[in-house]
């Protein structure tokens, strides 16, 4: 019998870039650009160090850049780093169907193996997008169930996505590569309970799920295996992980409907599930000016249960975050911070903007209710806004900006990146790393490293 992991490893290995559409290829190298600016943004506010200091006292072998570490660390250390900081800020890419944080487990993996395996860029690149498309298609198969049951699939559907680049980029066989997705199936995990509390799990996640999947290939390299029913069967992934599922979207299309594209990029730096209301938001402010003096309440409206959970419930925490993460999932702090200050950025989550007296008077102003969003999706959301003087405002919002159906232009990712990139390094080596990555295939993995090794080392 095939398996979906036997035709996921098989397509993986022998996918070349002459195979891969040229809009999918431009869109891959701004998903990568797009999460190195965030993981530097993330390291200039120096988030995280834990996981700095975890992977330099750990140490080992010399072979790939971690951002804020001064050493060259072993691969699956400096990824683990990498991942974690460019998930910190919640400001890196997600598909909108799948709910799969993509490039912050592609790129840390593409990254560290490519520049221990000296890779060229190309090779790199069809790496990346053989993981973009692998991870989407794990998350399309559960389509928003993984969070409904407690997961996150970021994680959990992306160290299969790592298991998949290491192994392209080590050089793995077809069947060491099926053997290196069995094994990562073992090590998917990563909770959502963050949420009662605004701890700092969920930005580990993806630096396990990067850390894990890079272990998993060499594991396969050197004769271990794994069950080729990892996804679909009895006991694998999918049957223990959710209540139902599509096992036919994992491999339906493969190599001819491209998920890469599906990928959205965030303009915010929240949570995904309030994008389409702060957009909705952020358009009646430009048409009528409104202001926070303004407002006598706003209803939220969003689809279902899922938002319901992830940024409006439990109400008490949600009104008044106690942690910068508290804040990124709270649907009312980031409405009433947009308001309030005219945007929402990395800013808006210090420690001292999350208790702005004003903000939080006005996030008391926002209630909630579950609407339905014909052609929209789980990420679906508007807003009506009731002013001091009896007007009412309304809008809705079918897809998040930065989407395939609300795009944001390449010219928009670069300046994101620019923005985020500056914080960190000089602007003549953002520049720099700009130009690299939109010209990937003509570089090798080794410069990017180089420039990214500029950035100052953090304690």
């Amino acid at each position: 019998m095939t398996y979906a992991a036997d035709e996921l490893a098989e397509w993986a290995v022998e996918l070349s870039l002459e195979d891969i559409p040229a809009e999918v290829v431009e869109q891959a190298k701004l998903h990568l650009l797009d999460a190195v600016g965030t993981g530097l943004a993330a390291l200039a506010l120096d988030e995280m160090p834990s996981a700095r200091r975890l992977a330099r006292e750990m140490g080992g072998r010399p072979e790939a850049t971690a951002l804020g570490v001064e050493e060259p660390l072993p691969a699956a250390l400096a990824a683990f780093v990498n991942g974690v900081l460019m998930h910190a800020l919640d400001y890196d890419d997600t598909h909108e169907q799948a709910l799969v944080h993509s490039s912050v487990v592609v790129c840390p993996v593409t990254l560290a193996c490519g520049e221990a395996a000296d890779a060229a860029g190309d090779e790199a690149l069809a790496a990346a997008i053989a993981g973009f498309e692998i991870s989407s298609r794990i998350g399309l198969a559960a389509a928003g169930r993984f969070h409904l049951r407690g997961f996150h699939p970021t994680s959990v559907c992306g160290v299969f996505a790592a298991a998949a680049v290491a192994a392209r980029l080590r050089g793995l066989s077809v069947a060491e590569t099926r053997n290196a997705l069995g094994i990562a199936g073992s090590q998917a995990s990563g909770l959502l309970e963050f949420l009662a509390d605004g701890s700092q799990t969920k930005p580990l996640h993806p630096g396990w799920a990067s850390l894990a999947g890079i272990v998993a290939a060499g594991l396969a390299a050197g004769g271990a295996t794994g069950p080729a029913s990892v996804l679909e069967g009895r006991f694998g992934l999918l049957a223990t992980h959710v209540d139902e599922f599509d096992a036919a979207a994992l491999t339906d299309g493969l190599g001819t409907r491209w998920e890469t594209l599906r990928i959205a990029y965030k303009p915010y730096p929240a949570c995904h599930c309030t994008h389409t209301c702060l957009d909705a938001l952020a358009d009646l402010v430009a048409e009528s000016g409104l202001a926070a003096g303004d407002v006598a309440e706003i209803v939220c409206r969003v689809p279902g249960r899922l938002a319901v959970e992830l940024v409006l419930e439990p109400a008490e925490r949600k009104l008044r975050p106690a942690t910068a993460y508290d804040a990124k999932f709270s649907l009312p702090y980031c409405l009433a911070s947009l308001l309030v200050r005219g945007s929402l950025g990395v800013a808006s989550f210090t420690s001292s903007a999350i208790q702005d007296a004003e903000v939080l008077r006005l996030a008391e102003l926002v209630h909630y209710e579950v609407a339905p969003f014909p052609g929209g999706n789980d990420l679906s959301g508007g807003v009506l806004v009731r002013t001091g003087d009896g007007t009412r405002l309304e809008r809705a919002v079918l897809h998040p900006r930065g989407g395939i159906d609300n795009p944001m232009s390449p010219g928009d990712v670069v300046e994101k990146f620019g923005a985020n990139a500056v914080l960190a390094l000089p602007e003549a080596v953002v520049d720099r790393l700009a130009v690299a990555h939109l010209h990937l295939e003509e570089e090798r993995v080794g410069e990017l490293a180089r420039l990214l090794a500029a950035a100052p080392a953090v304690a």
